[in-house]
């Protein structure tokens, strides 16, 4: 990628990173590149309740400012109105530099200008206002590798290709407070933001069945809105081994869990991304689509099984242009359901002999 000299005298630095958790977490490669480039500056993320991720968990400080309710920034529940307050007291802060790395820019890039940075880089679309320096939005790029090609326009090369966090003794006790059990722990996540993006419940339930037959203990995690999907998953794999932690745990505690685990099972979702940023082996059920763009880079440790169909299951609308520049069809109907149990079960196994072995 192109790398364009550093700004002069920065000693301030934005980034606007709105969305949930997985979106916060592909900022992490871009926000380790602005603290090589700029070592003395101040990093303060613009982001939604997960960017409290951030905090103590990178090796470099960075402050995490809650974005208020904004039209196509974020539209978080319980989030402030008052953008303009919020602006204002940003613009008082003076920044030197502010990075949009929310996606193309309709509504990210004037919100990123509002805060009157001497200095704004990140991507666009056509119909965007431009940026000091833009990059091109293109919806088929990895979000690691766009966050890090809009980083190299500040002048700031890649010292990471993917997010990576510390767990902190906290995390440990947190997840052992809400649920103590024994290793092998297998976590296995159901849900995601997209629900064309689920593979059914009841196939997670298959292969939740098939891993405590064979001694895990299966950790069942999700928000409290996911407990009905964690709940079908429970109850088709009908086993004491099987246990439904969804909506039991706090941000902490999840980390701490997934940290805990030998491998990850689940789709292509916010708590995927974390497990393998704390450093845990992944077995996941992507859209060829989302694979382009949010899979893991490596596969030593991380498998993904993709669903290649392009087409709505209901109405066959094409769905290849799922970005900015495509309306929804209007249906949510999985388009990841036709992935075999039979391969995710495969992948899980493998993962575990290598984990387990210390591979």
């Amino acid at each position: 990628m192109d790398l364009l000299p550093a700004f002069p005298d920065v000693e301030r630095i934005a980034v606007l990173r709105g969305g949930g958790l997985g979106d916060v977490l592909f900022a992490v490669p871009a926000l380790h590149a602005l603290h090589a480039a700029y070592p003395r500056a101040r990093l303060t993320v613009l982001a939604t309740t997960t960017g409290e991720l951030l905090p103590g968990r990178l090796p470099f400080p960075v402050e995490v400012r809650r974005l208020p309710h904004a039209h196509g920034v974020s539209a978080e529940p319980g989030a402030s109105d008052d953008v303009e307050g919020f602006l204002a007291r940003l613009r008082a802060e003076r920044f030197d530099l502010a990075l949009q790395l929310h996606g193309g820019g309709r509504n990210s890039n004037p919100f990123l200008l509002a805060l009157g940075a001497r200095h704004t880089v990140g991507s666009r679309t056509p119909d965007a206002p431009p940026l000091e320096r833009s990059l091109d939005y293109i919806y088929y790029q990895h979000e690691y590798l766009r966050g890090l090609e809009v980083a190299a326009l500040a002048g700031a090369a890649p010292v990471i290709l993917e997010p990576a966090l510390r767990v902190l003794p906290g995390d440990v006790q947190a997840a052992t407070d809400a649920w103590p059990g024994r290793p092998p722990v297998v976590a296995l996540h159901p849900g995601a933001s997209d629900p064309r993006r689920r593979w059914p419940a009841e196939k997670f339930g298959r292969v939740a069945a098939a891993l405590a037959a064979d001694g895990a203990q299966v950790a069942v995690v999700g928000v409290e809105a996911e407990r009905r999907l964690a709940d079908e998953v429970c109850a088709v794999a009908a086993s004491d081994r099987v246990v439904n932690l969804a909506g039991r745990l706090t941000l902490p505690a999840l980390v701490g869990l997934l940290a805990r685990a030998v491998v990850f099972v689940g789709n292509d979702s916010g708590p995927r991304h974390l497990a393998q940023a704390v450093g845990t082996a992944t077995a996941s059920v992507f859209w060829v689509g989302n694979a382009v763009t949010a899979g893991p880079l490596s596969r030593r440790r991380h498998r993904m099984r993709i669903s290649m169909r392009t087409d709505c299951p209901v109405c066959g609308a094409d769905q290849t242009q799922v970005g900015w520049s495509a309306p929804h069809c209007g249906h949510d109907d999985s388009f990841v359901a036709e992935v075999p149990v039979e391969e995710v079960l495969e992948d899980v196994r493998m993962l575990l002999a290598g984990e387990c072995a210390g591979d």
